[in-house]
């Protein structure tokens, strides 16, 4: 649900655009805010998972999004709309590394890549019914009816949350400082790595639905399609996620991004067709399902006592992320096109790989 909101107004951003008599690129800015919002967030109020506990601050944080996912449904101009999407933000900051943390402690050993995958997959789901869903509500109702059907999403979480024996796990002191955890050995590549990676997604993802809208021709339902390849193919990634804990995720890391830099330069190479686009995306979900993976297990592994600050900082750098990708690779995609974004995003993909090889301890 909050992997809807992050990547549901791509393949709407057609409609919306249309309703505000506006551009794709200035809706997207609804997006960075998003992104700078959860970036913000998740660098100063994450913090407080390790001292209130992350049920406690997951619950806060859901009952936000919701009331944010309204005023996004309500919004009445592109501003309003950006204006919610930042409180969207603010929300899922503290939701996302609350849920990892909560995740990497309840692993048993040796088997952490696999209950990651749970909530990797999690996020897939989200994707499959969310966001492929999104581009066909746009068609048949309106765009905001994809906001509103979100936040009763979030709703429902907020109350199976509430209904759920779940107990915290709280450490005394004060909350560990956000910057305090830079120092931990090991976490500056991981965070490169993190930032290089999740930019060249979400600046290719952010407009692909405007190429196989308006680039491609297809109708802005034809979207959800490339949204059900990409959560298929990153769901699939979970049958292999055995391998990350045999081979070990320091190891896979590097190869993974390289993976994924290689998907980027086909997915440019097959950006003229429709079919061929969509295969490829089925095979960058895969390949990203293995990125994020063995990012997550290696973050979460650095210091256990600090892991809700250490998934925090994750998760400010993911987002600010979606800040710079949508708003650097909009000016790019308008003047170049989709292929070239892609180029770009796998020359970026190389500066996560070498990131993710550089030694540290862990």
């Amino acid at each position: 649900m909050i992997g809807s909101n992050s990547l549901v107004l791509g393949p709407i951003a057609p409609a919306v655009a249309a309703s505000f008599a506006t551009s794709v690129p200035a809706v997207m800015i609804a997006s960075a805010a998003f992104g700078l919002g959860t970036s913000a967030s998740a660098l100063f109020l994450a913090r407080y998972i390790d001292r209130l506990g992350a049920r406690r601050m997951l619950q806060g944080a859901l009952l936000l999004l919701a009331i944010a996912l309204l005023a996004s449904a309500a919004a009445p101009t592109v501003t309003a709309l950006v204006s919610a999407q930042l409180l969207a933000g603010v929300a899922a900051g503290v939701a996302m590394p609350a849920i990892y943390a909560s995740a990497a402690a309840i692993a048993p050993p040796g088997r952490e890549s696999g209950t990651i995958g749970v909530v990797l997959t999690g996020w897939t789901l989200s994707m499959v019914a969310g966001v492929s869903l999104s581009a066909v509500l746009a068609d048949l109702l309106h765009w905001r009816a994809v906001f509103a059907a979100v936040a009763v999403l979030a709703a429902l979480a907020l109350i199976g949350l509430t209904l759920t024996s779940l107990s915290d796990v709280r450490k005394g002191g004060p909350a560990p400082t956000p910057l305090g955890a830079l120092a931990v050995p090991g976490i500056v590549p991981l965070l490169v790595a993190c930032g290089a990676f999740m930019t060249a997604f979400y600046g290719v993802y952010g407009y692909l639905g405007d190429h196989l809208h308006n680039g491609l021709g297809q109708p802005v339902s034809a979207n959800g399609l490339a949204a059900l390849a990409y959560g298929a193919g990153f769901g699939m990634g979970a049958l292999l996620d055995g391998v990350i804990d045999r081979l070990g995720a320091r190891r896979v890391m590097p190869f993974a991004y390289l993976l994924v830099a290689i998907v980027y330069v086909a997915l440019a190479a097959s950006s003229g067709s429709f079919g061929l686009t969509i295969a490829m995306v089925a095979v960058w979900g895969l390949a990203n399902h293995f990125g994020l993976n063995v990012l997550v297990m290696r973050l979460s592994a650095l210091d256990p006592a600090r892991r809700g600050t250490i998934m925090g900082l994750n998760s400010a750098v993911t987002y600010l992320a979606v800040f710079v990708g949508t708003t650097a690779f909009g000016p790019l995609y308008s003047s170049f096109g989709f292929a070239a974004s892609a180029v770009v995003a796998a020359l970026l993909m190389l500066v996560a790989a070498s990131a993710a090889a550089w030694h540290s301890p862990r």
